[in-house]
């Protein structure tokens, strides 16, 4: 494994923030006097995890530029973004891949990253990590619609192929693609750049009864993020393992 200052960050699960925010409002209670509290918390975690991941996928960057010169000669001359948008997180995830099969040219993503062991660690780490605290009792109605709506994720969904991080899919079927691009990354921007401090435009009853409405929910934000991780974090090492292997 070729060692880096960046390895252990890389490497560090994104689930390590949601077991601090937890620890930490333990001791807040649940009581009714509490739930004020709820959307400060919650907001606070998320840009948390977003930023984190940001950087994350920024130091993914950066070592791939430090071993690959023709990497780096794009990486310098085109805008690499804040890796914040799905595009720019599905352009990472295709560089990645790319670079795994220079080295391993037999590597396919879809076989060879445990897409199971994925999908059961992200699943397992929200609920393990948010059942039966003041987060998930504040937020009870969101964290037991977020377990019906996850439960209809499979590893179908994602890294299918070597471009897409997550898979295109029928309007009619639940999508990452859309949760992540229409309603978690639209929240991050709202809150990153507080425009919910001058907006007008609330929701209105019209957008509450709208069966999409649903996605507006931090718990499936986080495990969206969370599974985002572990994909990355299951690649990163399969890229590491390529210096051993060569």
């Amino acid at each position: 494994m070729r060692p880096n200052i960046h390895t252990d960050f890389i490497l560090s699960p994104i689930t390590d923030i949601l077991k601090d925010v937890v620890s930490a409002s333990t001791g807040i209670g649940s009581g009714i006097e509490t739930y004020p509290m709820c959307d400060y918390v919650m907001q606070s975690v998320f840009l948390k995890l977003t930023g984190f991941q940001e950087q994350k996928l920024k130091c993914v960057c950066w070592e791939l530029a430090t071993v690959d010169f023709e990497y780096r000669y794009d990486y310098h001359t085109k805008p690499v973004g804040e890796r914040s948008s799905y595009s720019d997180k599905q352009a990472l995830y295709k560089d990645l891949v790319e670079q795994i099969v220079k080295r391993t040219t037999n590597f396919n993503v879809q076989n060879d990253i445990n897409k199971d062991n994925i999908l059961t660690i992200t699943t397992n780490s929200i609920k393990n990590i948010f059942e039966k605290t003041n987060l998930s009792i504040w937020s009870q109605k969101n964290f037991n619609e977020y377990g019906a709506i996850w439960s209809e994720i499979e590893k179908k969904h994602f890294a299918n192929d070597n471009t897409n991080l997550f898979t295109a899919t029928k309007e009619d079927e639940i999508s990452l693609q859309r949760i992540y691009r229409n309603y978690l990354y639209k929240h991050r921007n709202r809150i990153a750049h507080n425009t919910q401090s001058y907006q007008q435009n609330l929701p209105t009853l019209k957008t509450l009864i709208n069966i999409d409405y649903k996605y507006e929910n931090y718990f499936i934000w986080f495990s969206t993020l969370v599974l985002i991780d572990e994909i990355f974090r299951a690649l990163y090492v399969k890229y590491l393992n390529t210096f051993d292997d060569n």
